[in-house]
């Protein structure tokens, strides 16, 4: 009698400490969620959290699992929280059960957005052709418009004049660049659309502190309509190298807390000025006389104030005909989707893709776009 009453207070220790780990994990998921609507200027913890929302899920997903196996209503912690924030997790993971009506042909047109980074130039990618097989991707997608981010072109080094490869690439003169950087009158760096049909108004929107980052809004004639592109950069961590070493090998840092206090201080540096960044385009696009598509490198992932600000009233291309996961992120962190094509609710967008080619830190979105009478 003893022995159980001993295996029992053991097993009721143990269960409780499970459920109140669940508590937790769930806490942190809804605090993920609620990351959208905090500015990070007001709390940047909560922004570094929202980041995580894709790996808290999967913490309260093996705990939904847990629990289903011992039929446990404890079930409902997680549960309860995941259904709460649906919106979010939509903006993550897409599974499409039907097609969506097609579009009408005559009256379509492909958008891909792509962050370069800077067309392989300083050689991160380890092969000598990642700047040939970028162009062989753009030109075998053939998009009518092409929103280019860490856009790179030069004169005076060979090969690298991509702004007169992709204009001939494209079949087309139209073209608004914005560089941010420039050297020796030859080398130039920013940002880039393309477009197959006339551009009649190019502006900028920059931003109020020293940043390579912009954002340029191009307004396109398409046959009797005119919408507006945004085409966005926003504030990046800006790593450098030895915070991308001691994110990928931790153990081999020899100080730990130096190093992890120098990346939370650039996450939160990084936070703050991109909230600013997107106020200001959020209210130029409210103004917009004309439909609009924006698209571009967020630096920031659906459950973050940059979305959710940029977004409003606006429909997600991946949401409406994307499948599977959104990630977009090729680098060191996985399952991270902070590259977007957003739409007015007058353009509709059928086929989304991400296309998953190892050619930048980034995957290359795309869709097919309707302007609708």
């Amino acid at each position: 009698m003893g022995k159980l009453s001993i295996r029992v207070s053991k097993k009721t220790w143990l269960y409780k400490f499970i459920v109140l780990l669940n508590w937790l994990a769930a806490l942190l998921l809804l605090v993920s969620v609620l990351a959208s609507y905090i500015n990070p200027a007001f709390a940047w913890i909560i922004a570094l959290i929202g980041i995580a929302y894709p790996y808290i899920l999967v913490v309260n997903l093996i705990f939904i699992l847990y629990w289903l196996l011992l039929l446990d209503r404890a079930i409902l912690i997680s549960l309860a929280v995941i259904l709460a924030g649906y919106p979010v997790l939509r903006n993550h993971f897409q599974f499409t059960w039907s097609q969506p009506p097609p579009l009408q042909e005559a009256n379509t047109f492909k958008f891909l957005s792509f962050n370069t980074r800077l067309f392989d130039v300083y050689g991160w990618t380890d092969r000598i052709d990642t700047r040939s097989r970028i162009f062989n991707l753009i030109k075998q997608e053939a998009p009518q418009i092409l929103s280019i981010q860490e856009f790179y072109t030069s004169t005076s080094r060979s090969g690298f004049n991509s702004l007169d490869s992709l204009k001939a690439l494209q079949q087309s003169p139209y073209v608004h660049v914005a560089y941010t950087a420039t050297k020796w009158g030859t080398d130039h760096w920013g940002i880039a659309t393309f477009s197959t049909f006339p551009i009649i108004r190019k502006g900028n929107i920059l931003f109020n502190e020293i940043t390579n980052n912009i954002c340029i809004f191009s307004d396109i004639k398409i046959n009797q309509d005119t919408i507006r592109v945004y085409n966005i950069h926003f504030q990046s961590n800006r790593f450098r190298k030895e915070d991308y070493e001691f994110l990928e090998k931790p153990e081999e840092q020899n100080d730990k807390l130096l190093a992890s206090k120098n990346i939370l201080n650039k996450i939160k540096t990084a936070s703050v000025k991109r909230s600013k960044q997107v106020d200001a385009v959020a209210n130029h696009i409210e103004n917009s006389p004309y439909p609009v598509i924006v698209c571009g490198d967020f630096n920031d992932p659906p459950s973050s104030y940059t979305y959710n600000k940029i977004s409003s009233n606006l429909k997600d291309a991946f949401v409406e005909s994307g499948t599977g996961l959104g990630n977009t992120y090729n680098g060191l962190i996985p399952l991270l989707r902070i590259d977007y094509i957003l739409h007015s609710p007058r353009i509709k967008s059928a086929n989304f893709r991400t296309i998953r080619q190892n050619l930048s830190d980034h995957f290359p979105i795309t869709c097919k776009m309707e302007i609708l009478p």
